[in-house]
C-alpha cells in the first residue's frame, strides 16, 4: 500500500482564547463563562491505495475534503486513527502559496522546487520544461506578484506535475487557466496515470472525476460516505444529489 488511512479523524477546537482574545478569555474564566466547542471536519475515514491508484475525493462544501488532503500530505495531524503514506510527495493544495510575491518566476521556480526536497540540480534539468509546460517563458525575471492569478495558478501545476513525484496531491486545481490550459493539464494527468504516480484530486467535476479516476471518496459533514470504483461512487453521489 502506497496511502492507508484508518479510522483517521480531525477535530478543530472552536471558541478557544485564540478568537475571543486572552483579556476576554480571562474574564470568561473567572466567572465560569468559557467554553470550546469541538469541530470534528474529518471523523472516521479509511481506504487503501496502492501504487498508480487516482483516487478522486467528492462532496459538498464543508466535507472535509482538503482537510484530508492536509493530512496526507504531512500538514496535519489526525486527532484519531492512523495514516501512513509511502513515497515523496508533492502538494498542490491552495494555488499562490509557497511563493514569494517580491522574488521572480525564476527563484520562486526553483524555491517551490526545494520546499518540495529536490536538488538544484534536478531542478536545473527541468527548469525549462516547467517554465515551458506554464508557459511563462517571456516573464521568468518578473516579479511573482506581477503575474495574473491564471498565471501564477498554472506555474505550481507545472511544478508539482514535472517534478516526477511519487505522490502527487491535487485540490480543485484542474480548472485553472484557460481552456487550452485545461485541456493540457488534463493530458498530463492521464500521463501521470500511465507512469503510475498515485495521485489524490479533489474537484466538484463528476466529468473529470470519471475521466480520471478508477477510485472515488465521498464525504459528506467530515464522515465517509463511501468508497470504491469511480463510476459507482459517481452514480450514488448523482442519485444523492438529485434527491436533495
Amino acid at each position: 500500500m502506497v496511502i492507508e488511512l484508518n479510522d483517521v479523524a480531525i477535530r478543530y477546537i472552536v471558541g478557544d482564547f485564540r478568537d475571543i482574545g486572552f483579556k476576554d478569555y480571562v474574564v470568561q474564566k473567572i466567572k465560569r463563562q468559557y467554553t470550546v466547542k469541538e469541530f470534528w471536519a474529518v471523523d472516521g475515514v479509511s481506504l487503501r491505495l496502492e501504487r498508480g491508484d487516482f483516487l478522486g475525493i467528492i462532496g459538498g462544501n464543508g466535507a472535509g475534503k482538503s482537510t484530508l488532503l492536509k493530512a496526507v500530505s504531512g500538514i496535519m495531524r489526525p486527532t484519531r486513527g492512523t495514516l501512513s503514506v509511502s513515497g515523496n510527495i508533492a502538494a498542490l493544495l491552495e494555488l499562490g502559496s509557497g511563493f514569494d510575491a517580491e522574488m521572480t518566476v525564476r527563484e520562486n521556480t526553483f524555491l517551490r522546487g526545494a520546499l518540495l526536497g529536490y536538488t538544484r540540480e534536478f531542478m536545473n534539468k527541468m527548469y525549462d520544461e516547467i517554465i515551458a509546460f506554464a508557459e511563462l517563458e517571456e516573464f521568468q525575471n518578473r516579479p511573482f506578484r506581477q503575474l495574473s492569478s491564471g498565471m501564477k495558478s498554472r506555474l505550481a501545476f507545472s511544478i508539482a506535475c514535472l517534478v516526477n513525484p511519487e505522490i502527487l496531491i491535487l485540490d480543485e486545481v484542474l480548472s485553472v487557466g484557460d481552456g487550452a490550459f485545461r485541456k493540457k493539464s488534463e493530458a498530463k494527468m492521464l500521463e501521470i496515470i500511465r507512469n503510475g504516480t498515485t495521485t489524490l484530486f479533489v474537484t466538484h467535476s463528476l466529468q473529470q472525476i470519471r475521466k480520471l479516476c478508477n477510485k472515488v471518496l465521498w464525504l459528506e459533514r467530515g464522515k465517509q460516505r463511501a468508497f470504491g470504483a469511480a463510476e459507482e461512487v459517481c452514480g450514488m453521489y448523482e442519485e444523492y444529489l438529485d434527491r436533495k
